[in-house]
């Protein structure tokens, strides 16, 4: 990652609304190339919804998306949102591409894997033919995926789970996307293939120089494989960070509850009990006056309840969303 790069994607204030009910309040992202943003939070915090609108994938009949998505493509910077949809499906899939929670509800069942991936070959880079056959094949030996060819004439369901999440990879990246998105990519395997999806993505980012974004609620994964961290809670973003410094330093109450919670964080004494953050997380019909996070928080005070504090910077690169995080 370069410090003088320009950012490969930059989100200001961006907004989502269904109907009446605000979902995303004012996010601000960045990521740089060769980057990995990790946004954590609990599931309802508004992390897959950012995504999805970052993307232009929430349907424009029941969404309302307000703010600024810059994308720093080929031919320099485009602002995403307003694209009509045909200008959206030139950006899809060539500069910024997506892996999503579930890849037998992702994959289109009735065609073949290779099909799916000649798919955005055939659009974005205009292959055909030998040429084509032969990148498809190419895209899945470089995920992993032995026997190639084989594979490549396979349905989803003929494949295991960690296999259908390497395909996924394999068709998010096909055309060498500038960014690639991925929503809780690790969710439904098990720790080992966990650990080699992972270890996956962060050698072709290397390679490639690609900025990450990569969505979870594991906080274990975010040590993993993240270089800087955003927390949400209640469509806001909450703190921001280096992951080194989150981990050893946390400056937000919701941050702190996040790592306590983890197992590792309880001790090894056959008495010690699992922390959890207690209550749950907010109806966003109906939210709570002043902070999102007053209600279940171990540190409020009365102007918690009366006002939502600012994203205010704390140290070079940290910001912290809490009235009180000089105390912590």
């Amino acid at each position: 990652m370069s410090a003088t790069a320009a950012p490969v994607l930059d989100v200001r204030g961006l907004t989502l609304d269904f109907g009446d009910v605000r979902v995303l309040h004012g996010v601000d992202l960045h990521v740089y190339p060769g980057e990995t943003l990790a946004v954590v939070g609990e599931s309802g915090s508004g992390k897959s919804a950012a995504s999805l609108a970052i993307m232009g994938l929430h349907d424009p009949r029941t969404a309302r998306t307000g703010g600024a998505v810059v994308m720093e493509g080929a031919a320099g910077p485009q602002e995403l949102l307003g694209l009509s949809p045909r200008a959206l499906r030139a950006v899809r899939g060539r500069e910024i591409a997506m892996i999503f929670q579930e890849p037998m509800t992702s994959l289109n069942p009735v065609q073949r894997v290779g099909t799916q991936i000649a798919e955005g070959l055939r659009l974005h880079r205009g292959l055909a033919g030998t040429a084509l056959e032969g990148q498809v094949r190419e895209s899945l030996r470089e995920v992993g995926i032995p026997d190639p060819e084989r594979r490549a004439r396979a349905f989803p369901h003929e494949l295991s789970g960690g296999m259908r999440q390497r395909v996924l990879i394999a068709l998010a990246l096909a055309c060498n996307p500038r960014l690639l998105i991925a929503d809780e990519p690790t969710t439904a395997l098990d720790v080992t293939v966990q650990a080699q999806i992972l270890d996956l993505l962060r050698r072709i980012q290397q390679a490639r120089g690609m900025g990450l974004l990569f969505i979870t609620h594991s906080m274990g994964v975010v040590a993993e494989i993240a270089d800087r961290v955003a927390v949400m809670y209640g469509g806001r973003i909450v703190e921001t960070a280096p992951a080194a410094q989150l981990f050893a330093h946390p400056r937000h109450p919701y941050t702190r509850a996040l790592l306590g919670s983890l197992p590792e964080a309880a001790g090894d004494g056959p008495r010690r009990r699992l922390r959890t953050i207690p209550g749950s997380v907010i109806d966003l019909r109906n939210p709570p006056p002043g902070c999102a996070f007053q209600p279940r928080c171990d540190m409020p005070v009365a102007l918690c309840a009366q006002m939502m504090p600012q994203l205010d910077p704390v140290a070079p690169a940290r910001a912290s969303r809490c009235h009180r995080w000089t105390e912590l």
